[in-house]
C-alpha cells in the first residue's frame, strides 16, 4: 500500500485528464457565477432598500455557516424530493457557486465600504442612478481594494471542487478515487491528484499577485 509508482500516471493518464478537464470546466463556471452572484449579494447588503438589506444578510449569514456539503446534497438529494433531478456534475457546480458567492460578497461589501462615500454623492449629484453609480464608479473600486481576498477564494473555490466526488461529479478527485479502487497505490494516486491542483492553483495565485500589484501601480501614478 506504500508502494510509489510512477508509472501509475501513465496507465490511467485518460482517466486523470478527464477529471482534470472537469474540475477546470466546473471551476471556471463556479468562479464566473460566485462573482457575479457575489457581487449582487454585496449590493443588496448595502442598498438604501430595508428588504434588499435583509435578503442579502440572510443569504451570507445562512450559507456561509452551513457546511458545503450540505450545500451540495441540498441540491443533489434535496430537489430531487421537489421533482427536479440534477446530476452530481450540476449539483456540484451549483453548491460551489452559492457557497462561494457568500464569502465574495463580504469581500465586496467590505471593499464597496472602503471606498470614500463622497464618490457616491458626486456620482449621484450627476444624475447617474443608485445601479449606474455602483456598476462603474464604485464596484471596480471595490474589487481593486479586495482583489487579495476575492482571489483567495476563488483559489479555495478549485480546491474545494474536490466535494464533487462526493456526488459522483466526474472530477478530478473522483476519478482519483477510481483509479484508487482498481490499483491499490493510494499514496501514488493522490500525490498525483496534487500536483494536478497545484498546475491549477499556483498560476492562480501568482495572476492575483500580478493584478493587485499592477493595479498598485496604476493607482500611483
Amino acid at each position: 500500500m506504500g508502494k510509489f509508482d510512477i508509472t501509475l500516471v501513465f496507465d490511467h493518464w485518460d482517466r486523470y485528464i478527464e477529471g482534470f478537464m472537469n474540475t477546470i470546466q466546473v471551476s471556471i463556471m463556479a468562479l464566473i457565477g460566485s462573482f457575479v452572484l457575489g457581487a449582487i449579494i454585496a449590493i443588496f447588503r448595502i442598498a438604501p432598500i430595508k428588504l434588499l438589506n435583509w435578503v442579502g444578510t440572510v443569504y451570507v449569514e445562512v450559507v456561509r455557516n452551513i457546511p458545503l456539503l450540505i450545500v451540495v446534497f441540498f441540491f443533489y438529494l434535496g430537489l430531487p424530493s421537489l421533482g427536479i433531478t440534477l446530476d452530481g456534475f450540476v449539483s456540484g457546480t451549483l453548491g460551489l457557486t452559492v457557497y462561494t458567492a457568500s464569502f465574495i460578497a463580504e469581500a465586496i461589501r467590505a471593499g464597496i465600504q472602503a471606498v470614500p462615500s463622497g464618490q457616491s454623492e458626486a456620482a449621484r449629484s450627476t444624475g447617474l442612478s443608485y445601479l449606474q453609480t455602483m456598476n462603474h464608479i464604485i464596484l471596480p473600486q471595490a474589487i481593486k481594494i479586495v482583489l487579495p481576498a476575492i482571489g483567495n477564494q476563488f483559489i479555495n473555490l478549485v480546491k474545494n471542487s474536490s466535494i464533487l466526488a462526493v456526488v459522483a461529479g466526474m472530477d478530478l478527485m473522483y476519478y482519483a478515487d477510481l483509479i484508487n479502487s482498481d490499483t491499490f497505490l493510494p499514496l501514488t494516486v493522490y500525490t498525483f491528484v496534487a500536483l494536478f491542483y497545484l498546475v491549477l492553483t499556483v498560476p492562480l495565485s501568482f495572476a492575483v499577485l500580478y493584478l493587485e500589484r499592477r493595479f498598485n501601480i496604476a493607482d500611483n501614478q
